[in-house]
Parts: C-alpha cells; sequence; structure tokens
C-alpha cells in the first residue's frame, strides 16, 4: 500500500520542514522527487540525503513567485503526476500594523508561488493522463489564530484554489487536495523563537505546544505521511477535500 513507484512529484519547499520530510518518504516509497526551493544549499542537501539513501531525486534553484522561474523548472523535469504546492513564509501582524511589503510577500509566495505552480504542472499532469496535487493550507484558514493576518489570508486562499483546481479538472482525471497542519516543528518555529525571545526559547517551545490539545507539536514527518497517503493509488476517491492535521486545534478549542 502507498506506493508511489514509476511516479514523478514535484515539491516546493523542500529544502526543510514539511517539504524536507513529503520529499524523504516519497522517494523512499519509488517516486522521483524534484525539489523546487529558493534555498540552493538545502535543497542539494535533502537531494543528497535522497541519494544515499538510494532514491531518486533532484534538486532546482527556483523562486515559486517567479512564473518563467517556475515554467523554466518544470520545462526541465518534464511529465510530471504529483505537485505538493508546500513552499509557503508566515508573518505576525494584525490588519493595522501588517506592512504593505510583508503583505506582499506572505501573498506573493503562499498564494501567486501555489498558482505559478498550478498553471506549469496542470498542463503536465493533463498530458500524463491525469495526477494528484496536495496544496499546503493551515488551520488559520478555518479558525481565527491572533496576529495572522496576513498569514490566514494567504492560507484561505489556498484552500480556495484548491476547491477550484478540484472542481475544474476532475474529468481529466487529476484530483485536488489540501492539507492543514496545526503547529509543527519545524527550523522556521526554532528560528522564530531565537529571534523573538532569545533566552526563553524553551519556555516559549512548551507554551506554543500546549497550545495543541493534544500536548505537543506535530512532526513533518506526520504532515508528510497524511501528503503520500492521499498522493497514493489507495485515496483514488478523494478529491476537493482538506484535512486538517491539528491535535484536535479546530474542533477541541472551538
Amino acid at each position: 500500500m502507498f506506493e508511489l513507484t514509476g511516479k514523478t512529484a514535484v515539491i516546493t519547499g523542500g529544502g526543510s520542514g514539511i517539504g524536507k520530510a513529503t520529499a524523504m518518504l516519497f522517494a523512499r516509497r519509488g517516486a522521483t522527487v524534484h525539489i523546487l526551493d529558493i534555498g540552493e544549499a538545502a535543497c542539494a542537501q535533502v537531494v543528497r540525503e535522497i541519494r544515499e539513501q538510494g532514491g531518486q531525486a533532484s534538486a532546482h534553484a527556483c523562486d515559486v513567485t517567479r512564473q518563467a522561474d517556475v515554467h523554466a523548472s518544470f520545462a526541465a523535469i518534464g511529465p510530471v503526476g504529483i505537485l505538493i504546492n508546500n513552499a509557503g513564509v508566515a508573518h505576525v501582524g494584525k490588519a493595522d500594523n501588517t506592512g504593505e511589503e510583508d503583505f506582499d510577500r506572505v501573498i506573493g509566495v503562499n498564494v501567486k508561488g501555489a498558482y505559478n505552480c498550478l498553471h506549469a504542472a496542470i498542463p503536465r499532469l493533463k498530458e500524463n493522463g491525469g495526477g494528484v496535487i496536495i496544496n499546503m493550507a493551515s488551520v488559520a484558514a478555518w479558525v481565527a489564530v491572533p496576529e495572522r493576518f496576513a498569514y490566514s489570508a494567504a492560507k484561505g486562499a489556498v484552500m480556495a484554489m484548491t476547491l477550484s483546481v478540484a472542481k475544474d479538472y476532475v474529468q481529466e482525471g487529476i484530483r485536488c487536495n489540501s492539507i492543514s497542519p496545526g503547529r509543527v516543528h519545524t527550523p522556521f518555529v526554532d528560528g522564530f523563537l531565537a529571534r523573538n525571545y532569545p533566552g526563553q526559547e524553551a519556555e516559549m517551545f512548551e507554551r506554543l505546544s500546549k497550545t495543541q490539545p493534544i500536548g505537543r507539536m506535530a512532526r513533518p514527518e506526520e504532515v508528510a505521511a497524511l501528503a503520500l497517503y492521499l498522493c497514493s493509488d489507495e485515496a483514488a476517491f478523494i478529491t476537493g477535500s482538506d484535512y486538517p492535521i491539528d491535535g484536535g486545534f479546530i474542533t477541541l478549542n472551538a
């Protein structure tokens, strides 16, 4: 079950966190993995790790906010069967203290970046006879999260885009779903705590962990496992759905 042998997967933001975990897992399950990431060194390191484990992977330095760069990367890749729209950035702020530059950056990566990859991937999926798209949304698209104005707006758009794509291409064999993680322990979290709470990292990490009713943050590998299921043939009847993976955050905090 859950094999991806013979399938080609493009994973954006695959240099760390959820993207890296997904790339590693998909390669172990037989997929040929292509990682698109603006961080060239991190991207190359993941590819090395995959190849050391006997998997197939390639790195593509790519700024997903630039459509020409995205199309060039997809042209180099060739036929595609799976797209994981994972690249994203966050921002802390309310509507009245979120600057225009920060708002544009969050929308540019999280929304336009996803659109650019859809624009490049969908024609290739159609040529392939169908395929699977996973867009990484967030619990912030479902419920109010304090001081996440731009991020919530972006992830709400990602969820709506998922429904639109699922509707428009269902007859062409393309399935499109989204995943909405709660807090996940990634390098971004560690960097955020180091920048904003120097000397209090452990205390703040514990506090953030306890905002999840289950009592901890998710591991990137847990989100990757859900993505694997949704991209596998075992999920062939699933499209147009969002899957929270949040330790009970949405329902148990209501």
